[in-house]
């Protein structure tokens, strides 16, 4: 392959791939702003407390298989490809067979602790769901693993894209939304994905006939440190929530969840630079040592903030904007929630940047450490300020959670690699400072241009008026 063809396939790759997180995202957050439109209350809390069930299992299941799938096949010899994919699906098979067990039996249980009988239903329909993520999932992770981001792109199309499709059919026909009509065309979305996902890895599906344990144990050592710290991080985003359902009311999940989901949107930022940081991080620390790596924390960091600092001062000065626009007037007493919610927005560039650089490293055990650690710490105080705050009380618990794991962070990455905490503000500052510089010489431009188009018309005009 030349270098121009090579360079047009990573722009095609990327391309897909940011498409596919961009759609998802749009899907996802339509869904929601119709679905807290439609559905009740209790209905809406319920609906979000088994989408973050759900997520577990599906965190657990990306922690366990696609990190360890996607380095080996990448960097193992082609001789090795069959034996590595068969037991990627072996543990697939057994992770999805577990999955189905834990969900059969506790489906009444996790009904029973939130109060809500429809959620029992929700999850006795997700072990259908679960039993057909399996291979769609797989057939991901594979086309991932041969870089390969179309088929990826579209499956994720077709999945969410339906779900937003019925979801608004609803709501503009002015029909009714029932939970587990909600779950069945989730089951449907993934039916249609499962056919372009095949469609578009076929090529890449070439089982070995027997098993190699060698590879089973490999991929289960690789992924046994990131399925510990991706289930550890969604505890700890999660917890607030959990616990509301419980301890307050199922309702309560849904107004706590439309200021979060506000917040939400300032984690783009963050995500979109995390798959560049981390390989730049990693080949940094690599080469030029712990200081390079640093820098590199640094001054990402210091240019994410740049763009959510504007944001948290807007959600200040018009709360009541934003939610009417995104979940209707009914839900205006998420106002003081989200006044609070939106400095999470501050503290998640510098805490998600903390583990790409213990990642990158090679300190995961210390990631995985630190994030249970702080998993814990929250689930102390949104116990203690749930008691006595109610609702208001997750929010003062997880900032207060943020807080203390954001300073124990930074002196962490500072004893490690060297980071100074100040240089990212510096470096925060400087970015502002080049893109005032920059929009005043535009503006400069601008006019420059405008008057030497004025000196050339006026010639003419001094001819039209003789």
């Amino acid at each position: 392959m030349t270098k121009e063809n090579r360079n047009k396939y990573w722009v095609r790759s990327g391309l897909f791939s940011f498409f596919e997180k961009g759609s998802g995202f749009v899907f996802n957050f339509g869904s929601v702003v119709i679905l807290l439109r439609t559905l009740s209350k209790e209905d809406m809390g319920a609906w979000i407390l088994f989408l973050t069930v759900c997520s577990f299992m599906e965190v657990s299941r990306i922690g366990l298989l696609q990190n360890a799938l996607v380095k080996y096949i990448s960097s193992e010899a082609e001789d090795q490809y069959r034996n590595i994919l068969t037991s990627s699906v072996l543990l697939n098979i057994a992770l999805t067979i577990f999955y189905t067990i834990v969900l059969f039996f506790s489906a009444n249980w996790l009904g029973n602790l939130w109060g809500h009988e429809g959620l029992k239903t929700l999850f006795h329909i997700y072990i259908v769901t679960t039993l057909l993520l399996m291979p769609l999932n797989q057939m991901n992770y594979i086309q991932q693993a041969n870089l390969d981001f179309k088929g990826i792109f579209w499956a994720g199309f077709i999945k969410q894209g339906t779900f937003f499709t019925y979801v608004l059919f609803i709501w503009l026909s002015n029909g009714s939304v029932s939970l587990s009509n909600l779950a069945m065309v989730q089951i449907l979305g993934i039916a249609f994905a499962l056919g372009a996902a095949f469609y578009f890895s076929k090529p890449y599906l070439r089982f070995s006939k027997t098993i190699d344990w060698y590879w089973v144990q490999k991929l289960l050592t690789f992924g046994k440190y990131a399925i510990g710290t991706n289930l550890g991080s969604m505890l700890y985003k999660s917890m607030d929530k959990m616990m509301l359902g419980r301890m307050v009311s199922v309702a309560s999940v849904a107004i706590y969840e439309l200021a979060v989901k506000v917040t939400s949107l300032l984690d783009i930022p963050t995500l979109s630079a995390a798959p560049v940081v981390f390989p730049q991080s990693a080949i940094a620390s690599a080469k030029d040592g712990h200081a390079a790596a640093a820098n590199l924390y640094e001054k990402s960091v210091g240019l994410i903030l740049t763009i959510i600092l504007p944001c948290i001062l807007v959600v200040q000065l018009v709360p009541d904007l934003i939610i009417t626009l995104i979940g209707g007037t009914q839900y205006l007493d998420s106002i003081p929630l989200l006044r609070i919610v939106i400095f999470f927005g501050f503290f998640t560039p510098f805490l998600y940047q903390t583990g790409m650089v213990l990642e990158s490293i090679g300190k995961p055990k210390i990631n995985f450490y630190f994030t249970l650690f702080s998993f814990f710490l929250n689930l102390l105080f949104n116990a203690i300020f749930i008691t006595l705050f109610g609702i208001v009380g997750a929010a003062y618990g997880t900032l207060l959670t943020y807080s203390i794991v954001f300073v124990l962070g930074q002196k962490m990455l500072h004893k490690l690699v060297g980071v100074q905490t100040s240089h990212v503000f510096y470096n925060t500052l400087r970015f502002y400072k080049m893109g005032f510089s920059f929009l005043k010489n535009r503006s400069w431009s601008s006019n420059q241009r405008t008057e030497e188009i004025l000196l050339k018309r006026k010639p003419k005009e001094e001819l039209i008026n003789r």
